[in-house]
């Protein structure tokens, strides 16, 4: 009954997308690179609402999960004013780039409660360094930028490769 929302909305954000709308989230979605004049787009995916910014998607988000790459327009772009748009109490996910995230800003909104908690397979300086505030918060779950690399899915990933090369 919660809202995601999927800030990227390429292949892997369509995927959660799917499985989120399979557990009964209501979706919502906004990418920065989605030109609505061509379809079908990520609008193909039936039951996701596409938003026209990111400011219209962050207050709806119980549960916001990034999907982006980093360049120019991305970093921070999730800075302090962005995260208290979330709602009170959302959780973030982030499996895209670590400073697509100001870490200070989700530092002080863990601390402070806004943000109940935050899953991070990516973080701005990798690895984290000993002592880094991020790792010493009981709201923070931290992998390695491998959450995803099973032996299934790096199997996949190369075939995926060698179909694209052909």
């Amino acid at each position: 009954g919660r809202t995601l929302g999927l800030l990227g909305f390429g292949q892997v954000g369509q995927r959660v997308a799917r499985v989120a709308l399979a557990l009964g989230m209501q979706v919502v979605a906004f990418d920065p690179a989605f030109d609505p004049a061509c379809a079908p787009g990520p609008g193909a995916v039936a039951g996701v609402r596409m938003l026209g910014s990111v400011d219209e998607l962050l207050p709806l988000s119980d549960v916001l999960s990034l999907h982006l790459p980093l360049n120019a327009r991305t970093r921070h772009l999730l800075d302090a004013g962005r995260i208290a748009q979330l709602p009170r109490g959302a959780l973030l996910v982030n499996t895209a780039r670590g400073e697509v995230v100001d870490e200070a800003a989700l530092i002080d909104a863990l601390r402070s409660g806004h943000l109940a908690a935050a899953g991070l397979d990516t973080m701005a300086e990798e690895p984290l360094p000993a002592g880094h505030a991020l790792a010493a918060l009981d709201n923070v779950v931290l992998t390695p930028h491998v959450g995803g690399s099973t032996p299934a899915a790096l199997a996949a990933m190369a075939g995926m490769a060698a179909a694209n090369v052909l």
